[in-house]
């Protein structure tokens, strides 16, 4: 596929967002008419009475009591009183966006579904990205599963793919769900930690949960602390069923792929981030689409023929495992493009309703039983969160095509229906609405053969729980597998009760020893010897009295589950510091910040005060922060300006030197005009730069200093594109 050409930036973007018509789709058609605007519009109430005066409460005498009468102060205080809904228990701070999905091929091999058969459809979509645990009033930089929900509002009704930013989960059957969320929602005594799992409860629920231990690797990596939601993966998590019209079944796995690559931030990182601006991936989303740098994904599948389901030595229904891609390769079959962003946060990413219910024909459940416990949970939550059985009239869940059946009143009703009639069968109204026909497109369950005594067990093939966490440390490369160590020990270390610390090392032990050793020395602990295996589950089935079974032959590592190997060919929407001060080379600014730009990447001029700085020519530079405003943690990399007194006053300020540090500390590129190595010179870093500035050098180290020139500026384009370089943390580790 061609790439297409890189947005325009900057004000001459801005302008020609504005002048443009604002992308249309079906469901945006549809949300139009439940849009208001106040632009020239008076006042008045609910009700349409004009107000006179929104500025008084009526009183006895301008000094005298207020009145009981005053129903306008009524009717506005009570709204006012009652604008805040129950957040919801988990997901409750997200971030969302219209979009649209362009199918690249037919699908009717495998299914049925409409928006997965026609090529020529766009398919309106509202994305919602989210944490997990914490409140929504917690910060974006949490270490958290992240959320990815897509609703597609499909011409045969809504398809909900409820997802995640991981492809497994902690526990295999829903009915530990609540005791999960509760382990790891601030303890109950105290209500801390917000937004956090390094604290006891959570730790002693996993240790006594070995079903949680590949989640765990996946929670303890840097896919925890992503740059942002357009660079990280999103998973459907559970195996579903696709269905075609002659009613053969195959099993499917969902995956969502960013274009721009899956990147991370530093764990010191995100929590300066949490400080300087908690609303980093929320703002940073906004931003891209108002810029116009649209958020893109690709829809991938893994498709498995039904006659594979017991060809590999994990279950397909367990939740706690992943189908490897070198077993099973993701078929990238479509393209999610995030191009609006909500006109009302509230009425659209507030009050939007997910449900891995909402599917369309030709995509069906299987019995994984996390997933069946979800089918009953999303409506039941919904319910209570957003008022009551009406929920899908809300505009934002409505379905683009027209909603006829039998039920009717509740709380917040909207439509009126006409007719005396609202049950089935009926012969008043001719038996309207009708039932319809399978051939007709009408929804029908996989109709699967079970024979089974009804019980309280797990089949045995779900009793691995170490093989796939094995399977993720080891394909880690070196750097990711200290973050996960560092991540184990800073969680294990805020745990109190060392019998908790010990318990999870045994776990750790049985995913790789060596992972275990390293945590235990930073703990101050000694390795447990290692539990007995091949334990079968006990007639209870308490998973906390049984270990895992050994898997053999399973495979050893997975190119996909690293993020090292991700896609580094592009800076589009990259945020850049370029720091100046008075005395600054324009000429060299305007070359390294052109560049940058037409490459759809961001460039904030960083100074030591706002306003304008003043150039060697005597030009004037626009400042676009001051360092008193700006954090190094907030952008990609970073660029220091020539110019002989500029060069001087960087070198004094504290502030730009400390920059520097903390960008090379969090492994970020960091260039520099030739004639501002003694800025360089000033730092921690100084004295551990490589001895040349080779390309070679400037490729592995993230370090590039020279004239400015086109040579220059590619060697900087290239060296941003990789995003961090993480092999100089450990050996250059240094104080910022």
């Amino acid at each position: 596929m061609a790439k297409k050409p890189s947005p325009k930036m900057g004000t001459e973007a801005a302008i020609d967002k504005q002048l443009a018509p604002q992308p249309e789709n079906t469901k945006t058609q549809s949300l139009a008419p439940h849009t208001a605007d106040a632009a020239g519009e008076q006042m008045n109430t609910n009700t349409g009475l004009p107000i006179n005066d929104d500025q008084n409460s009526l009183k006895a005498g301008d000094r005298g009591p207020s009145l009981l009468e005053d129903f306008l102060f009524r009717e506005k205080m009570t709204h006012f009183d009652h604008e805040r809904i129950p957040e919801r228990v988990v997901h409750a701070r997200g971030s969302g966006a219209h979009g649209v999905f362009k199918l690249y091929k037919p699908l009717a091999e495998y299914t049925k579904a409409a928006f997965l058969n026609d090529t020529e459809v766009e398919t309106p979509v509202f994305v919602r990205f989210s944490t997990v645990a914490g409140s929504r009033g917690s910060t974006d930089l949490a270490r958290d599963v992240r959320g990815f929900a897509a609703k597609f509002y499909t011409t045969e009704g809504n398809f909900d793919l409820v997802g995640n930013n991981m492809p497994v989960f902690f526990i295999q059957d829903a009915i530990k769900f609540p005791d999960l969320i509760h382990a790891v929602k601030p303890e109950p005594d105290n209500e801390i930690p917000q937004a956090a799992s390094a604290h006891d409860t959570f730790w002693d629920f996993i240790s006594l949960m070995p079903e949680s231990a590949h989640m765990i690797m996946w929670a303890m990596s840097d896919r925890a602390i992503p740059r942002s939601y357009r660079m990280m993966e999103g998973f459907g998590v559970h195996t579903f069923r696709l269905i075609n019209a002659e009613g053969k079944a195959s099993f499917v796995k969902f995956h969502w792929k960013p274009l721009l690559g899956v990147h991370s931030v530093a764990w010191d990182e995100a929590q300066n981030i949490s400080g300087k601006d908690p609303d980093f991936h929320r703002r940073d989303l906004w931003d891209a689409i108002e810029s116009g740098n649209f958020p893109e994904y690709e829809l991938g599948l893994q498709i498995i023929p039904e006659e594979d389901e017991f060809k590999y030595d994990f279950d397909l229904l367990d939740s706690t495992k992943l189908v490897p891609e070198e077993l099973v390769p993701v078929q990238r079959v479509g393209k999610l493009t995030l191009n609006r962003n909500p006109d009302n946060f509230f009425a659209e990413t507030e009050q939007i309703a997910y449900h891995i219910g909402h599917v369309v024909p030709g995509i069906d459940f299987t019995n994984d039983p996390l997933l069946q416990g979800r089918l009953f949970s999303y409506t039941d939550t919904q319910l209570t969160r957003l008022g009551g059985p009406n929920f899908q009239e809300i505009p934002i869940n409505r379905p683009i095509v027209p909603v006829h059946n039998n039920q009717r009143d509740g709380f917040m009703r909207q439509t009126i229906n006409r007719g005396k009639t609202s049950y089935n069968p009926n012969s008043i109204s001719g038996n309207d609405p009708q039932q319809v026909k399978e051939a007709a497109g009408g929804f029908v369950s996989y109709r699967e053969r079970i024979e089974a005594r009804k019980e309280r067990l797990r089949n045995k093939s779900f009793f691995d729980h170490f093989s796939q966490a094995r399977l993720f440390f080891n394909s880690q490369s070196d750097p990711e597998k200290n973050h996960i160590v560092d991540a184990l020990t800073f969680e294990l270390g805020k745990v109190k009760t060392i019998a908790i610390r010990e318990r999870m090392l045994g776990i750790l032990v049985q995913i790789d020893k060596g992972l275990a050793t390293q945590v235990a020395y930073g703990l101050g602990l000694h390795l447990p010897e290692i539990l007995p295996t091949n334990q079968s589950i006990p007639a209870d089935g308490n998973p906390a009295d049984y270990q895992s079974v050994q898997v053999d032959g399973a495979l050893a590592k997975s190119e996909a589950l690293s993020m090292a190997g991700t896609v580094k060919d592009s800076i589009k929407s990259r945020k850049i510091a370029l720091l100046a001060a008075d005395g600054a080379d324009a000429n060299s600014v305007k070359a390294v910040k052109d560049a940058l730009i037409a490459e759809g990447a961001t460039v904030e001029v960083i100074a030591p005060r706002q306003g304008f700085i003043t150039a060697e020519d005597d030009s004037k530079i626009e400042v676009d922060q001051s360092f008193l405003t700006a954090a190094s943690v907030l952008f990609d990399a970073v660029y220091v300006a020539g110019g002989t007194n500029a060069v001087a006053t960087l070198e004094a300020e504290a502030n730009a030197v400390h920059f520097l540090n903390e960008a090379f500390k969090h492994c970020k590129p960091i260039a520099a005009a030739e004639e501002a190595m003694q800025v360089i010179n000033a730092t921690y870093f100084s004295k551990k730069l490589p001895p040349d500035f080779s390309e070679e050098a400037v490729l592995s180290e993230g370090i590039l200093v020279g004239r400015v020139d086109k040579n220059f500026t590619r060697l900087l384009i290239k060296m941003i594109a990789q995003h961090r370089f993480w092999e100089r943390e450990k050996p250059r580790l240094i104080p910022a």
